[in-house]
């Protein structure tokens, strides 16, 4: 027992020491840990050598891990999710599957035989890091982009993939059509009573004990360890317990408060499951680097074909196509989870789970680097992908005007740059005061649903990329008379609202700019950039709020409700 404490203070500490070093570095934290189970293990200083402590230690981590990421799948997001992301996510996993059963079997790996190495590679190399992904989205402000909601919608189901494989997972040995019904069944079985439970008589309890938090907690915590060890009961096991437990939760009523409890918590735990899990990973001899490097590449060009081809068949444009392939480009943290319970099973090479270890270290920093670039990437690539055949949607789109090459027609009188929530509530004003005033506005932006829905409308709309000066140029806005910029540089990708201004008013020296300015600082610039005049978002909405704050107090904040509910019912936008 003492042992075990020693062990964990020496987990903890080493993760604290080099989770510094990669944030100070950029790095993610979960390779620090990684790393730092390394060098604590007996693979390398050797000061933690139980294979009990480390076996304690990555089980509870790994019953933890997957209880979180259970309370973070959202049913209802799944049941409403659009086709796109459906058939993106559908050949995403099917095609990564197949090719990786081909590509595995190829060089040389066990199928078979109580071996299933090119099995558990293949589903490993099929999913993608939440973790990694939602932090570089959320940083670069893209999760609510499409594709950003493309990306998480694709992460959501490969979760449920992985759900579905680890309920078939322990019969790998014997698969057989009696025995994977058998294994789902308990799976249906234990899935159907957490969710009765979690429906019907958790919230009664936990309703009355909302005002103390620590029973929240405590409720939780137990809630999964009891489906946990329901699920061992039914020879599943406690990780795909822990799992259900969590997604039984995910539309509990009080799921928002039990996973902001719990996620400290969790952190823990989880910090514990990746550095144990370095404790296992010997030092790499060049077979183990080879595989490793192989698996890594394969994962890479595996995803930009599974991932690309689908989306680029429905109709979603080169940029919205490749964005999301470069954001799953690496190996999911989950994927790990999947290699462990191989491991445990006996059903995978020790060789090869280290091998799948070290190639998701290499695709987490590169990912990393390459989503924070994915723009940059993502115009570079657009021309070569032209030049081999591949069309964009402004190519051919039956709306080409005489004297253009581009299929689009010259911009018309007003000229709307970039399209979001700003624009699309701009249209839909206009819509409802002056509707003859659309036939005289032209729409340039490279989102696809924006660039289907406009042109379903009869709205003039050019697909195109606003930060190249080259689609300024096609688009003709030289003979526009106002252009309007409405995205904050906050979103805007590739530019920024002065240098769209200066190279508008390099195009068009007669135009009326109109410019957005995130920061009061940033008017004086666009100004001098060219700028006729500047909003300023922040001003609007204090003033939209004070005349909430006037009828309030006036006794009439009913009847601004009912105003605004009025408005928001005639208005048709184009992003809700």
């Amino acid at each position: 027992m003492h042992e075990l404490i020693r062990d964990i203070t020496l987990c903890i500490l080493f993760a604290w020491m080099l989770g510094l070093l990669a944030h100070f570095s950029r790095q993610p934290l979960i390779l620090a840990y990684l790393i730092a189970g390394f060098c604590i293990g007996p693979f390398g200083a050797g000061w933690v050598h139980s294979q009990e402590s480390i076996g304690v230690i990555s089980e509870l981590g790994l019953i933890f891990m997957l209880f979180m990421i259970g309370l973070e799948i959202d049913l209802k997001k799944i049941v409403r999710a659009g086709k796109v992301i459906l058939f993106a996510a559908g050949g995403q996993l099917l095609g990564g599957c197949l090719l990786g059963v081909l590509f595995f079997l190829g060089i040389g790996l066990s199928l078979g035989g109580g071996h299933f190495d090119a099995i558990y590679l293949c589903v490993a190399c099929a999913l993608s890091s939440t973790v990694i992904i939602v932090k570089v989205l959320y940083e670069k402000r893209e999760l609510d982009t499409l594709p950003g909601r493309i990306t998480l919608g694709v992460l959501v189901l490969q979760d449920i993939f992985a759900i579905l494989f680890l309920a078939v997972q322990p019969s790998l040995a014997n698969l057989q059509a009696s025995v994977i019904l058998l294994s789902i069944g308990r799976v249906a079985v234990l899935v159907a009573a957490a969710l009765l439970v979690s429906r019907y008589v958790l919230p009664r309890l936990f309703h009355q004990i909302a005002r103390r938090p620590e029973l929240i907690l405590l409720g939780a915590l137990a809630w999964c360890f009891l489906v946990a060890e329901t699920a061992e009961r039914l020879s599943l096991s406690r990780e795909m317990g822990a799992l259900i437990a969590g997604v039984s939760l995910s539309t509990f009523p009080y799921a928002l408060d039990v996973t902001a409890k719990v996620t400290t918590l969790r952190d823990f735990f989880i910090t514990l499951f990746f550095v144990a899990l370095g404790m296992t990973i010997p030092v790499p001899g060049l077979s183990v680097i080879g595989l490793a490097l192989m698996i890594a590449a394969f994962t890479v060009v595996s995803r930009l074909v599974t991932t690309f081809t689908p989306l680029y068949l429905m109709k979603q444009g080169l940029r919205a196509s490749l964005l999301p392939a470069l954001n799953l480009a690496q190996i999911s943290e989950f994927s790990l989870v999947v290699i462990q319970t191989g491991v445990t099973d006996h059903h995978i090479a020790a060789e090869t789970a280290n091998a799948a270890s070290f190639a998701f270290v290499v695709l987490a920093v590169l990912s990393t680097f390459v989503m924070t670039r994915s723009d940059e990437i993502t115009r570079w690539a657009i021309g070569p992908l032209k030049r081999i055949g591949l069309r964009d949607l402004d190519h051919g789109n039956g709306h080409a005007e005489e004297g253009h090459e581009g299929g689009h027609g010259e911009a018309r009188r007003i000229v709307i740059l970039g399209f979001f929530r700003a624009a699309s509530a701009l249209l839909a004003e206009i819509e409802r005061q002056a509707p003859v005033l659309l036939e005289q506005i032209t729409v340039v932006d490279f989102n696809p649903n924006v660039y289907q829905t406009l042109l379903s409308r009869g709205l003039h709309v050019i697909y195109g990329d606003i930060s190249n000066v080259d689609t300024l140029l096609h688009a003709g806005v030289g003979k526009s008379e106002m252009i309007i910029l409405s995205v904050p540089d906050s979103l805007l990708k590739g530019a920024t609202n002065e240098k769209l201004v200066r190279h508008v008013r390099a195009l068009n020296p007669t135009a009326m700019i109109v410019a957005t300015a995130d920061l009061l600082a940033d008017v004086g610039g666009l100004y001098e950039a060219g700028a006729n005049y500047v909003t300023v978002p922040r001003l609007t909405d204090a003033h939209e709020l004070f005349t909430v704050i006037e009828a309030a107090q006036a006794g009439l904040l009913a009847d601004k409700r009912a105003e605004l509910d009025q408005r928001l019912g005639e208005r048709r936008e184009v992003l809700p």
